[in-house]
C-alpha cells in the first residue's frame, strides 16, 4: 500500500515538474518559491490602509504561526527522513539548489499556509484571497522547481493551516476572557506564547547543552545525597525530566520552561498582594524580558530552579507575615530549604528576612514568636541534612570548594578589576537603563512613610521595605565581594527580583504621572532589554563576533559527539575501550553527545577538583584502548603518553558553514598501562 502511494506521489511529481514545463514557469517559479513576503507586501500595505490596527494584529498572528509551523515542519523532517526527489532521481527538472535536508513535509508550504490562513479567516476584505493565492503558488512552486513531492507540500500545507487556525482560536478565546479579566489574560497568554516558543527553541534551536547542563545530567545518572559543588536538587529534577522525556536536550531542559513560567506567576501574585494587579502583571512580564532571567527559560542549570525557590520563599514569607500561622512558617522553611538544596547562596534569603524583621517596626514582633525559629529549624536541620551527611562522608569537600570559590585563603585584598568587571556584567545582563531605573525605584519605594491599613490606605510601608531588604543587601554583598575576587554575572540575580516589583510600582502603575521624557526613558530601557534578550537567543542573526557571543560555549558539542562516535566505531572493533578528557566540561558533553551515552572519565593532571574525582576512575581498565579528547589544538600530555603503548593524534574542527565553532584534539590510544593521577589541594 505504501509503495503504491509513493509511486503515485512520484508520478504526480514528474507530471508537475516536467510535464508542465515551459519558459514562463521556468522564470516565474524560482522567484515565487523564495520571495513570498515580497509578493504579499504591496497587498498587505493596501490592507493596512483600510484596516490599520486589525491588519497589524493579523500580521503578528501570521508571523507567530509561521514560527510554530517552521519549527514543527523541521522537526518532522528529521523524524520522517524522506529524501528529496532531486537527491533520488537524475532526470529532475531542477531550478534551485538541492540541499541534503529531508523532504517531508515542505517547510515552504507550511509557512505559506500558516501566514495566509489568519488573513483568510480574520478579515472580510476580498484582498484576503490574494494571500491564499500566493500561498498556493509558493506551495506548488516547490514541486515545479524539483525539491519536493506533492505529498510533502500537502502535509506541509495541512500543518501550516492547522497551526494558524489553532492560534486564531486561542486568540479569540483570549479576547473574550480579556474583556472580563484583562491583566491576567495578558499574563497567561504571554506566558503560553513564550513557553511554546521555548519548546520549539529547545527542540530546533541552535544551542547544544551547556557544559554545566551536561555535567548536571551526569549527576542525574548517579543520584546521591549531595555533590561536590552543589546540592542534589538539580540532579533530582533532571533525573525526573529525563525519565519523562528521555536523555535528550529537551529532556534535560524541560523544567526550565516550567520554572520560568511559575516564577513569573509567583511575582505576579506577590506584586498583586503588595500593591495591585497591574504591578503584579508588569513584574511577571518584566521577569521574562530581562536578559538575566530569560536565559533560565531555556538553559537548565541551578539558576532556573533557584530563582523559582527564591520567588516562592518571597511569597510564602509575605504570607507568613500577614497570616501568622505556624503552617505558613513551616511552608516557608521548606521552601528556603529546597532553595538551599539547589544553591547555597539561598542562605542570603534568611539574612534578608532577618534584616527586614529588625528594621520594620510593624513586623519586629515576629522575632518574639515561634514562627521564624520553626522555619529556621526546618531549613537548617531537616531540609539541609542530606548535604551535611554527604559531606561528613566525603571529608567536607563542599565546604573546601566554597572556601576556594570565595578565595578565603587569599586573605583581605582589593581588586578594582574584578569590581569593574562585576559592575559591567550587571549592566550587560540587566541593561544599563533598566538597571538605573530599578535602583531608583527601590530607593523610592523604601522611602514611603509608615502607614497602617487602619489609616486608610491598604498599602503600608512593609511593601517598600520588603522590596528594599530583599534586594539591596544581596547586591551590596556581591559588590563588596567583587572588591575581593571575581564574581560571576549571575550570582547577584536574586537581588533584582523585588526590584522588578519596585520598578512596576514606580514606573508602570504611576505611568500617567511621569513626564514624556521619563516615559521615553522607560520605553528605551525596556526596548534595549528586549534587544539584548533577542541577541542572546539569535546571535548569528545579529552577526555577533564569536568572542563576544555568550552562547558560543553552547555550540560545537553535538558535532564533537558525532566525530567521537565515528572514532569509537573504529576502535571498539579492537576490544574494550573507554573515553576520557582532562576537563569536566568535555567529559560531560562527550557522555551526552556520544552515541549510546557511554560512561566517561575526567583525568586529573593538576586541575581543580571536580565531581569526577569522587567517582570511580579508569585505572581498573588495564590493557583497554581509549579515546582522549581535549579542547583546542594541544599536544598529548606526558602522563597520558606514558600511560599507553601508543597514541595517534587528529584535529577536529566543529563547523557551522565556514565558521569554526570550536577546535578539539582527539587522541586514539592503545594498550592502557595505568596512571597515577595528581593529588591536588585546589578545590
Amino acid at each position: 500500500m505504501l509503495d503504491t502511494v509513493a509511486q503515485i506521489d512520484a508520478s504526480l511529481f514528474f507530471l508537475l515538474n516536467t510535464g508542465c514545463r515551459n519558459r514562463l514557469l521556468d522564470a516565474l517559479m524560482p522567484f515565487v518559491t523564495g520571495n513570498m513576503f515580497i509578493l504579499v507586501a504591496p497587498v498587505f500595505i493596501l490592507l493596512s490602509i483600510k484596516e490599520k490596527k486589525r491588519a497589524l494584529l493579523i500580521f503578528a498572528i501570521a508571523l507567530f504561526s509561521v514560527f510554530l509551523a517552521d519549527g514543527m515542519s523541521n522537526g518532522l523532517k528529521n523524524l520522517i527522513g524522506r529524501e528529496r526527489p532531486c537527491n533520488v532521481y537524475d532526470h529532475v527538472h531542477l531550478l534551485v539548489g538541492c540541499t541534503k535536508s529531508f523532504s517531508m513535509p515542505s517547510g515552504h508550504a507550511a509557512n505559506a499556509l500558516a501566514f495566509s490562513t489568519p488573513f483568510l479567516v480574520m478579515t472580510k476584505d476580498r484582498l484576503k484571497y490574494y494571500f491564499l493565492l500566493i500561498a498556493i503558488l509558493v506551495s506548488l512552486s516547490r514541486i515545479y522547481v524539483g525539491v519536493h513531492y506533492p505529498a510533502d507540500v500537502l502535509v506541509g500545507a495541512l500543518i501550516g493551516s492547522s497551526i494558524a487556525l489553532l492560534v486564531v482560536s486561542l486568540l479569540k478565546g483570549s479576547e473574550k476572557r480579556y474583556r472580563e479579566r484583562p491583566f491576567t489574560t495578558i499574563l497567561i497568554f504571554s506566558l503560553l506564547v513564550l513557553s511554546l516558543f521555548r519548546v520549539f527553541y529547545i527542540l530546533f534551536g541552535p544551542l547544544d547543552l551547556s557544559p554545566d547542563e551536561a555535567h548536571y545530567w551526569e549527576w542525574s545518572r548517579r543520584l546521591d545525597l549531595s555533590y561536590y559543588s552543589k546540592g542534589p536538587m538539580i540532579a533530582y529534577l533532571i533525573a525526573l525530566s529525563t525519565y519523562l522525556f528521555g536523555d535528550t536536550v529537551f529532556g534535560v531542559r524541560a523544567f526550565a520552561i516550567l520554572f520560568s513560567a511559575l516564577t513569573s506567576l509567583l511575582l505576579y501574585k506577590l506584586g498583586k498582594d503588595l500593591f495591585n494587579e497591574k504591578v503584579g502583571v508588569s513584574s511577571a512580564l518584566l521577569f521574562q524580558a530581562i536578559p538575566l532571567y530569560s536565559t533560565f527559560g531555556v538553559v537548565f542549570t541551578i539558576d532556573s530552579p533557584f530563582v523559582f525557590f527564591w520567588a516562592l520563599s518571597l511569597y510564602l514569607f509575605s504570607r507568613a507575615l500577614e497570616r501568622q500561622g505556624r503552617m505558613d512558617w513551616l511552608l516557608f522553611g521548606i521552601s528556603v530549604g529546597l532553595g538551599l538544596l539547589t544553591k547555597y547562596t539561598m542562605v542570603l534569603f534568611s539574612l534578608c528576612a532577618l534584616l527586614f524583621l529588625l528594621f520594620s517596626p510593624r513586623h519586629r514582633r515576629h522575632l518574639r514568636t515561634a514562627g521564624p525559629y520553626l522555619s529556621l529549624l526546618v531549613t537548617s536541620i531537616l531540609m539541609f541534612s542530606p548535604v551535611m551527611i554527604w559531606n561528613m562522608r566525603h571529608d567536607w569537600v563542599t565546604l573546601k570548594h566554597t572556601a576556594g570559590q570565595g578565595h578565603i585563603a587569599e586573605g583581605l585584598r582589593i581588586s578594582l578589576q574584578s569590581f569593574s568587571n562585576f559592575i559591567g556584567s550587571q549592566v550587560g545582563v540587566v541593561s544599563p537603563i533598566l538597571l538605573l531605573l530599578i535602583m531608583t525605584a527601590l530607593w523610592k519605594t523604601s522611602r514611603i512613610k509608615e502607614q497602617f491599613p487602619s489609616q486608610g490606605e491598604e498599602i503600608s510601608i512593609q511593601s517598600g521595605k520588603f522590596l528594599f531588604w530583599f534586594s539591596i543587601p544581596v547586591l551590596l554583598f556581591f559588590i563588596l565581594k567583587s572588591l575581593h575576587a571575581k564574581v560571576q554575572a549571575n550570582w547577584a540575580m536574586m537581588g533584582y527580583m523585588t526590584g522588578l516589583i519596585a520598578f512596576s510600582e514606580v514606573y508602570v502603575r504611576r505611568w500617567e504621572g511621569h513626564t514624556r521624557y521619563t516615559k521615553a526613558f522607560i520605553v528605551a530601557g525596556l526596548f534595549l532589554s528586549l534587544v539584548i534578550t533577542a541577541i542572546g537567543h539569535y546571535p548569528s542573526f545579529f552577526h555577533i563576533p564569536q568572542k563576544l557571543d555568550p552562547s558560543a560555549r553552547l555550540r560545537g558539542w553535538k558535532e564533537l559527539g558525532r566525530e567521537v562516535s565515528a572514532v569509537r566505531d573504529e576502535i571498539e572493533k579492537e576490544g574494550n575501550f573507554f573515553i576520557f578528557s582532562d576537563s569536566y566540561q568535555a567529559a560531560s558533553e562527550l557522555a551526552f553527545y556520544t552515541e549510546g551515552h557511554p560512561v566517561t572519565y575526567c583525568v586529573n593532571l593538576g586541575r581543580r577538583m571536580n565531581q569526577y574525582d569522587l567517582w570511580p576512575d579508569f585505572n581498573s581498565l588495564i590493557h583497554s584502548n581509549a579515546i582522549f579528547v581535549t579542547i583546542h589544538d594541544r599536544e598529548l600530555p606526558l602522563k597520558i603518553r606514558d600511560a599507553f603503548e601508543g597514541c595517534e593524534k587528529r584535529i577536529f574542527r566543529a563547523l557551522k558553514g565556514k565558521r569554526v565553532l570550536r577546535e578539539y584534539t582527539i587522541f586514539t590510544c592503545r594498550g592502557f598501562k595505568g596512571i597515577q593521577q595528581e593529588e591536588t589541594g585546589q578545590f
